[in-house]
């Protein structure tokens, strides 16, 4: 128990996000009342739902890339028959393993790499809300770029650069995986779901030196650790994000979530896959991954909150509206609703020979949220994208 307190007291990315940020919050307030909205950060990406803060779709995100920078998708609705997915798939030349996402998600919930039909069936049969099945990227880096542009200058900024790596056990060929879990820093903080996720391998014997994935998510919040690329920072990087943020025309502050075979190729703008572009609710990782102190990671925060209010002050000025505060107090609700669903989703979920019992135990929970986010495309949402592509257009 003791040495439990002390790794978190000495590992601030492990506290709750209020801890982190309660020291701060006024900042984002006096944010709101200079700019006299609430949500003054909406203008800061104009042609991505919300700013890219919460809820925004995948797929709205893809669409403005350039189309060999992302891994080939196709988008399944929960109401599709299974038999229909299956031509879909096949019609677009997929092949296992592959992945799939929520369309709209965050902190890598329901997360899953496919190996088999058998597991895409499963997915697919608890699955409350559209998803994403992708190509699996097999690039052996994934790295995290924060880049922000103000949308009157031509060159940006790489705030950020980072390099992420599984959450991982390694056997000995004597314990089982549950003392595996049981005994790794890294796992402390989220024991009771590791062992839910994983309860039919528990006691499972690890071959010596065989690693075994505990997420495949690389987020920081599911247990990716983030290791520090600040010294790769340079202008050939800082080409190939200026290049995709003038092609998307308004991708003005974010981060970019990259798998690439090297860092070099990443610099020469070629084999590279993005698989997550995070608008302005993107938390800036090099806090945690450059070794910085609490004190010092709050000071680069409030850098970056200052550059998003300068981004979208300046598109605001440009035309571009601030959500009602109406609109982006439903709009954030029903938000949270969707994430809670799928976290709680995710925390059960696991695939079996048959759909787990577990997981169908959930599924009336999640039915009636099923389009919780249909909002996303409603006129008035829809409007105010038209409206953010006309103005900056």
């Amino acid at each position: 128990m003791v040495s439990k307190t002390i790794y978190y007291i000495t590992h601030w990315e492990t506290w709750h996000w209020f801890a982190k940020y309660i020291f701060i919050g006024p900042v984002w307030l006096w944010h709101c009342l200079r700019s006299g909205s609430f949500w003054f950060f909406t203008p800061s990406n104009p042609t991505i739902t919300f700013g890219g803060f919460i809820g925004e779709t995948k797929r709205e995100i893809y669409s403005q890339l350039p189309p060999s920078t992302y891994p080939k998708s196709i988008y399944i609705s929960p109401s599709a028959g299974f038999s229909d997915v299956e031509k879909l798939v096949d019609a677009n030349g997929f092949s296992f393993p592959v992945v799939v996402k929520p369309d709209v998600g965050m902190m890598g919930f329901m997360f899953r790499r496919i190996e088999t039909a058998s597991q895409l069936r499963q997915y697919h049969e608890i699955m409350p809300v559209d998803y994403i099945l992708q190509d699996l990227v097999t690039y052996p880096l994934e790295v995290s770029v924060f880049y922000h542009r103000f949308p009157n200058e031509k060159k940006g900024n790489i705030t950020g650069f980072i390099k992420k790596e599984f959450m991982e056990v390694t056997g000995d060929g004597k314990c089982m995986l549950k003392e595996l879990i049981l005994n790794y820093p890294r796992a402390r903080f989220r024991i009771k779901e590791l062992y839910s996720k994983h309860e039919k391998k528990l006691h499972s014997i690890i071959p010596a030196g065989e690693q075994f994935c505990l997420s495949y998510a690389l987020n920081l919040s599911r247990g990716g650790r983030l290791v520090s690329l600040a010294h790769e920072k340079d202008e050939r990087l800082r080409n190939v994000f200026d290049d995709l943020s003038h092609y998307a025309k308004t991708f003005f502050y974010g981060r970019y979530d990259i798998k690439c075979s090297s860092i070099e190729d990443l610099k020469n703008g070629k084999n590279f896959s993005i698989v997550e572009y995070n608008g302005c609710g993107a938390e800036p990782h090099h806090i945690y991954g450059d070794g910085n102190t609490f004190l010092q990671g709050c000071i680069i925060l409030l850098h970056h909150w200052n550059v998003l209010f300068k981004i979208s002050r300046y598109n605001h000025q440009q035309g571009i509206p601030y959500w009602k505060h109406a609109e982006g107090a439903a709009f954030t609700k029903n938000a949270r609703k969707h994430f809670k669903k799928l976290k709680e989703l995710d925390a059960v979920f696991e695939f079996e020979n048959e759909t787990s019992p577990m997981a169908y135990k959930l599924l009336p929970h999640f039915l009636p949220e099923s389009y919780a986010l249909s909002a996303l495309s409603s006129p008035a949402f829809g409007d105010l994208r038209r409206a953010s592509k006309k103005n900056i257009a």
